[in-house]
C-alpha cells in the first residue's frame, strides 16, 4: 500500500509537471480556467488534485447512481482503456455519488475533489448525473493511463428547469441510433428535454397500431424538394421511414437514463395532411390528398366540424401516452389556415352550434377539446404560439417562436411559457456567411447571437411577477433542408453549446469572450464524440461600420490560437504574401476587399469576402421610424448605408424585416443634387416575403417639410427587386423613403391570414 501511494504521488506530480509545461500562459477569469460548459452557479479552486487510475473505484449505492456510474466509465474507456470497479462503499482513492431529495433546486449537485475522494453529492439522481457531467469536463481531453482532477468545489444548479433541443423528423427521417446520440450530447450539456416532432405534412413517423394506414401511407412520400424552395425542383424519389412503438419505448428509456425528458409532438389541426393521405374523410374536402412533397404551410387540415377527427386523434393519444411518461403532450397548433374551414359546412356548422366568433375561435376550441381530453388522462398540452388565437386553452404552456410577444402574453395570463423565437434559436438558419454553405432555409444565426439570447423579457415588457412563468428555452432544428445525421451535427453544434449556457447559467456570470475560451477546449470533447461540428466560429469574420469620425471600415478578427489574418482591396485571392491585417481597414470606394485566416502560413477555412458599392449615401447617417423585427434586425440601421447588397438567401445579416410599414431618413450631410433614388426589396411570396404595396421617397432641406418627389408601386421579379427612381432637379439634404407594407398574406397563399415579411436593403442616392 506504502509503495501505491508512493507511485501515485509520482504520478501526479508528473501529471501536474505535463499540464504546467503544456500552460499557454493566458489568464481566465477566476472559476472557468477548467472550461466548464455551462458555467456553474459556484467554483472555487483548492489545492489539491485527485488522480484516477486502474485502483480507482465509484461508490454508487442507489440504482439511478449506479446508472449514472455506468455512464461515466463508458466516457472514461475512450479515454483510457479501462472502467473503474463500482462498488457500494469506500472513502479512500474513489468517486463518491450520493444522492439525496432537495426538492427545492433538484437538479442541483455540489462536487468536492480532494487529494483522495471525488464526492458528488446530488440534490436527485439528475443532479448526480449532472455532476457527473462536471466531473468528465475536469478530465483532461488527450488519452491517458492515468488522468488527474484538478482541486475544486462546486455548488451548482440550472437557471431554468426547461432545457430543451427539438429536431423534426417528420421532414426527414433519422435512425434510432443517432437519435440516441442527440440525446446523449444533449444530456452532456445538462440539457433535460428532447422534442421529438413526429408527425407532418410530409411524413407521419410513428406506429399507431389501430391506425395501421398512418404507417402504410402516411410515413411515405413519392418525391422530396431538391435544393432550395425557390428552385422549384423534386429529386423524384420515394422516400419514407417510422418509428414503431417497441423503438420508440427504447428511445424514451435510453433517455430516461440520462435525466432527459422526450416531449412527443403530434400536429394538429394543421400540418396534417399526410394523415389525411392516409384518412381523406378526416380533411374539409374528402380529398384525394397526397403525403407533402413541397416544404411550407398547406392549406388541408383537420375538419374541426366532424367529431370523428377527434374520436381519431384521441384514440392516437391513446396510444402515445403510455410510450411517452412526460408530463407534456405538444399538440402543435401552428401555421393551421384557416381557407378550408371557411368554406366547410360542417365547420360552418360548428362555429354556429358552440357560438364561436370566427375560424380563430374555432381553433380555439379545436385545442380546448383535445386538452380537456389529454387533462382527463393526467397529462397537460404544451402548443405554438398560435394556440393563443382565439383564446388560450386553460391549462395549456407557450413555445413562443414567432418571437418573444406570443410569450409574453401567455405568461401575463398566467400560462407557463418556453421561449424559442426563430430570432435566437432556430438553428435551420444559416451560421455563416461562406460562400460553401450548405442550403438552409434563410435567416442568419451565429453563435454569438444564440449566446446573446436572455429569456426573460425585460421588465417593461413583462410584469416581473410574472417572470416565473418563463420556465425555460429551446432550440429548434426544422429539417427541410437536412437529409443526414452529419448535417444535423453540423447545424446543431456549437450553438447548442451556447444555448446550453444561456439556460442553466446565471446571466450576471456570462461573459461571450470568456466563453469562447472554454469552448476552444470544450470543441475536443465534441471530438471525442466523433460530433461533425461546425468550425465557423474560429475562422476569420468581418464586420462593417463606421468609425468615430463616419468613415467606413472593416475590422477583422478570429479566434484561432496563433492566427494570422491576411488582406486585399483589389479583389485577388488573400496568400501569406498579402497584407498582414493589424487595425481596421478603411473602405473609400467600390471594389472588393477579402480576408482570410492563415494557419501554418496556408489559407484556414473560408474567406470574408465582401463587394462594396458605393453611391452618395453610402456611409451617411440613416434613422429608422421603427426598428426591424428581432427575427431579422442586422443590428444598425447603418446596414442600409454600408454600400453592400443583401444576398437571395440572406443570410449575410444585411436586410431588416418588418411586420409593418417601413420608413428611414437619410442625413446626406449638406444639400446634394439627386438624379436617382433607390431601395432593394425581397420578394419570395412562398416564403412570406411579400412586396410592400408602395415605395415613396420623399426630400426636405430641414427635416421638417416633405416634399414626394418619387414613387413605385412596380415589383415584378421574384428574389431581389432593386427599385431606381430617376429624377431632375432635385436638391435636399434630407431624404426620406417609405415602404408600405402588403400587409396579411391572403387567402390560398403559404400562411394565410398571417403579416406578410417586408425585407428590405441598402438606399441608393445618386
Amino acid at each position: 500500500m506504502r509503495l501505491n501511494s508512493f507511485l501515485r504521488l509520482l504520478m501526479i506530480a508528473v501529471t501536474m509537471g505535463a499540464a504546467a509545461c503544456s500552460n499557454t500562459g493566458k489568464q481566465s477569469p477566476k472559476g472557468t480556467i477548467h472550461a466548464l460548459i455551462p458555467l456553474p452557479a459556484e467554483v472555487k479552486e483548492n489545492a489539491d488534485s485527485f488522480l484516477i487510475d486502474k485502483q480507482t473505484t465509484i461508490v454508487a449505492a442507489t440504482a439511478e447512481d449506479k446508472q449514472s456510474a455506468a455512464l461515466f466509465n463508458a466516457y472514461l474507456k475512450e479515454l483510457t482503456g479501462y472502467e473503474l470497479t463500482v462498488a457500494d462503499n469506500g472513502d479512500k482513492n474513489a468517486i463518491v455519488l450520493k444522492t439525496g431529495n432537495d426538492t427545492t433546486a433538484k437538479e442541483g449537485y455540489r462536487l468536492s475533489v480532494k487529494n483522495d475522494l471525488v464526492t458528488i453529492n446530488g440534490n436527485s439522481g439528475a443532479g448526480t448525473f449532472y455532476g457527473i457531467q462536471t466531473l468528465i469536463q475536469l478530465l483532461p481531453v488527450e488519452k491517458g493511463n492515468a488522468l488527474l482532477v484538478p482541486g475544486v468545489d462546486i455548488a451548482d444548479q440550472p437557471r431554468f428547469s426547461y432545457r430543451g433541443l427539438h429536431l423534426d423528423v417528420g421532414r426527414h427521417f433519422f435512425p434510432v441510433d443517432f437519435i440516441k446520440k442527440y440525446i446523449d450530447l444533449l444530456a452532456m450539456h445538462k440539457m433535460n428535454t428532447f422534442h421529438w416532432h413526429l408527425t407532418d405534412d410530409q411524413g407521419w413517423r410513428i406506429e399507431i397500431k389501430k391506425y395501421p394506414r398512418l404507417q402504410e401511407v402516411a410515413s411515405k412520400r413519392k418525391e422530396t424538394m431538391a435544393g432550395h424552395y425557390n428552385d422549384n425542383k423534386y429529386d423524384g424519389k420515394p422516400y419514407g421511414g417510422y418509428y414503431t412503438q417497441e423503438e420508440v419505448k427504447d428511445v424514451v428509456k435510453y433517455a430516461a437514463e440520462r435525466f432527459v425528458t422526450v416531449l412527443p409532438e403530434i400536429e394538429m389541426p394543421g400540418h396534417a395532411l399526410a394523415a389525411l393521405t392516409a384518412f381523406p374523410s378526416f380533411g374539409c374536402t374528402g380529398g384525394p390528398y397526397e403525403t407533402g412533397t413541397r416544404w411550407g404551410v398547406y392549406d388541408d387540415v383537420f375538419c374541426a366540424g366532424n367529431d370523428s377527427v377527434f374520436f381519431f386523434l384521441q384514440d392516437v393519444i391513446d396510444e402515445i401516452l403510455p410510450l411517452f411518461p412526460s408530463n407534456y403532450i405538444h399538440i402543435g397548433g401552428d401555421e393551421s389556415p384557416k381557407v378550408r374551414w371557411e368554406k366547410c359546412p360542417k365547420c360552418q356548422k360548428r362555429i354556429k352550434d358552440e357560438h364561436l366568433k370566427d375560424e380563430h375561435a374555432l381553433q380555439s376550441y379545436f385545442i380546448q377539446r383535445m386538452e380537456k381530453y389529454i387533462n382527463s388522462k393526467g397529462r397537460r398540452i404544451i402548443g405554438w404560439d398560435e394556440i393563443l388565437e382565439g383564446g388560450l386553452a386553460p391549462d395549456a404552456t407557450v413555445m413562443s417562436w414567432r418571437g418573444t410577444e406570443g410569450g409574453i402574453a401567455a405568461a401575463q395570463q398566467g400560462h407557463d411559457v418556453v421561449m424559442t423565437p426563430g430570432s435566437h434559436v432556430y438553428f435551420d438558419y444559416y451560421q455563416s456567411k461562406g460562400k460553401n454553405e450548405p442550403v438552409a432555409i434563410g435567416g442568419f444565426l451565429p453563435v454569438s447571437r444564440v449566446y446573446s439570447f436572455e429569456p426573460v423579457p425585460d421588465a417593461s415588457l413583462l410584469d416581473p411577477s410574472k417572470a416565473k412563468h418563463i420556465i425555460g428555452a429551446q432550440a429548434n432544428l426544422w429539417t427541410e433542408y437536412i437529409k443526414t445525421p452529419e448535417h444535423v451535427e453540423y447545424m446543431v453544434y456549437p450553438r447548442a453549446v451556447a444555448l446550453a449556457e444561456v439556460v442553466w447559467t446565471k446571466p450576471e456570470l456570462k461573459n461571450y469572450d470568456n466563453f469562447l475560451e472554454r469552448l476552444k477546449v470544450h470543441l475536443k470533447r465534441l471530438d471525442i464524440k466523433k460530433v461533425n461540428y461546425a468550425k465557423h466560429i474560429f475562422m476569420v469574420t468581418g464586420v462593417v461600420e463606421n468609425d468615430e469620425k463616419g468613415n467606413m471600415q472593416v475590422k477583422l478578427s478570429s479566434e484561432l490560437d496563433g492566427s494570422k489574418i491576411v488582406y486585399t482591396l483589389d479583389s485577388s485571392a488573400p496568400s501569406v504574401n498579402s497584407t498582414a491585417y493589424t487595425t481596421p481597414v478603411a473602405i473609400t470606394k467600390s471594389g472588393t476587399f477579402r480576408g482570410v485566416v492563415l494557419q501554418d502560413g496556408k489559407p484556414f477555412g473560408d474567406e470574408f469576402e465582401q463587394t462594396f458599392s458605393f453611391n452618395k449615401a453610402t456611409g451617411k447617417t440613416v434613422t429608422l421610424k421603427k426598428a426591424p423585427h428581432e427575427k431579422y434586425n442586422p443590428g444598425s440601421p447603418f446596414s442600409l448605408v454600408n454600400g453592400i447588397q443583401g444576398v437571395e438567401k440572406f443570410n449575410d445579416n444585411q436586410w431588416s424585416a418588418f411586420q409593418g410599414d417601413f420608413e428611414a431618413t437619410v442625413d446626406m450631410g449638406d444639400s446634394t443634387d439627386i438624379s436617382k433614388f433607390g431601395l432593394s426589396i425581397l420578394k419570395y411570396n412562398d416564403q412570406w416575403i411579400y412586396q410592400p404595396k408602395e415605395i415613396v421617397f420623399y426630400v426636405s432641406n430641414d427635416g421638417k417639410i416633405w416634399k414626394e418627389v418619387a414613387k413605385t408601386s412596380s415589383f415584378p421579379s421574384n428574389g431581389i427587386n432593386k427599385v431606381r427612381l430617376a429624377v431632375n432637379g432635385v436638391k435636399a439634404r434630407y431624404v426620406k423613403v417609405f415602404a408600405k407594407h402588403f400587409g396579411n398574406i391572403p387567402n390560398g397563399a403559404q400562411g394565410a391570414g398571417n403579416p406578410s415579411w417586408l425585407f428590405v436593403d441598402e438606399i441608393v442616392i445618386d
